[in-house]
């Protein structure tokens, strides 16, 4: 995984907390609810990222 990557892939992880605890600040379920969603896209998106790294190692064995 690119570092780039890394670093996009945490940052979008750390805008949906921070939108997630504005959402509980607000009392606004919607924005609660896209807060979580956006963080778990980034996991999602970080998973991948560590599968190809795996295979990447097994396959460089």
């Amino acid at each position: 995984m690119g570092l780039g990557d890394k670093i996009s892939n945490k940052a979008e992880e750390a805008a949906g907390k921070m939108k997630e605890k504005t959402g509980d600040a607000r009392d606004d379920k919607g924005q609660q609810a896209e807060g979580l969603k956006e963080q778990g896209q980034a996991k999602t998106k970080q998973a991948g990222e560590h599968l190809k790294d795996a295979a990447k190692d097994v396959t460089d064995k």
